[in-house]
């Protein structure tokens, strides 16, 4: 592939090195430093003169940081007269304040699609934004790419009774992704209505639907403080369900996150890549992860030789 050069942010490396081996290339040197009072330096260490630009930066850790290395990075090649940069954003950082749902809330997810377009954004790859019309709030095109094909594939192989199970949505946003993968598996779906008195804390469940005798699998776009989809598996338990997976695209796990799924009952709680999850994984033994890389590293290809990525809405790249 000629002309083409991945760079990789501080944030999520390993999944980079993943996409870049996966097209058999070698990630270009990119050297990120912090002077004394805090501000973010990025010195890319290559020629980029008509190139065709890859960021690689999941918005994940320390957010604020990944984000203005993001903005630096793009600028620092656009002015380096590359020809088109592209963010590759698996996570989209600031994706849950997409609307204002109250008096003098921001928009903030606005604010970020503005920024990425000042530096010099030519294209985004993204991954289950949280709210899809976010794509419309970007002037340059928007790859938002699904995980569903993956999370399909890793429920035919790994739960044996997956023909008789309920997918669940955790609230009445993620009914489209339940019904979707409810429909492509043939099987039934129900939906958990939340009722809260604050913004992070579930006052009342309501089950919409029956999981009596069957497996349920919870879906989520992103689980943060996993308060939601733990009340929720004791809800699908007490409802007469034999077992209960989660499966998460996005997954966060801030604050007592962890030490809630060490004590929810779930078989298994399934995340993709996009957040790096190796920590995680050593204090939680439920949490399992489902590998990314080939969907965007596929995408890249595609997009590199001007190639139609609908393929990837309903496939697994081999």
């Amino acid at each position: 592939m000629p002309n083409i050069e991945i760079f990789s942010g501080s944030s999520h490396q390993d999944l980079s090195q993943k996409v870049a081996d996966r097209l058999g290339l070698e990630l270009g040197k990119v050297v990120t430093k912090k002077f004394s009072n805090q501000e973010t330096c990025v010195e890319i260490g290559e020629s980029v003169r008509g190139e065709d630009v890859y960021i690689v930066q999941s918005g994940c850790g320390e957010i604020n940081d990944s984000l203005m290395e993001l903005l630096i990075a793009i600028n620092a090649c656009k002015i380096a007269s590359a020809s088109r940069v592209t963010a590759v954003i698996p996570c989209f950082p600031y994706a849950r304040q997409d609307k204002k749902d109250k008096s003098r809330a921001p928009v903030s997810a606005t604010l970020v699609a503005n920024m990425l377009s000042v530096a010099g954004t030519d294209h985004i790859i993204t991954m289950d934004l949280h709210a899809s019309q976010i794509q419309g709030f970007f002037d340059s095109p928007v790859d938002n790419l699904y995980a569903e094909p993956a999370v399909l594939k890793w429920i035919r192989e790994n739960i044996s009774e997956w023909r008789n199970c309920t997918i669940v949505s955790p609230d009445a946003g993620g009914v489209k992704t339940v019904t979707s993968i409810a429909d492509r598996l043939n099987v039934d779906f129900a939906l958990i209505h939340k009722e809260r008195k604050k913004a992070s804390e579930v006052d009342r469940m309501v089950l919409v639907g029956d999981v009596k005798d069957c497996v349920a699998i919870l879906v989520d776009d992103m689980a943060d403080t996993c308060s939601t989809i733990c009340h929720a598996a004791d809800k699908l338990l007490s409802a007469g369900a034999t077992r209960v997976y989660a499966v998460l695209i996005h997954g966060i796990f801030s604050g007592p996150a962890i030490s809630r799924i060490n004590n929810a009952c779930f078989e298994a709680v399934v995340v993709t890549n996009t957040i790096p999850q190796e920590d995680k994984m050593k204090h939680c033994s439920k949490i399992q992860v489902i590998d990314i890389s080939m969907i965007l590293a596929e995408a890249i290809r595609r997009t590199h030789n001007g190639e139609s990525v609908s393929y990837l809405f309903s496939h697994v790249p081999l």
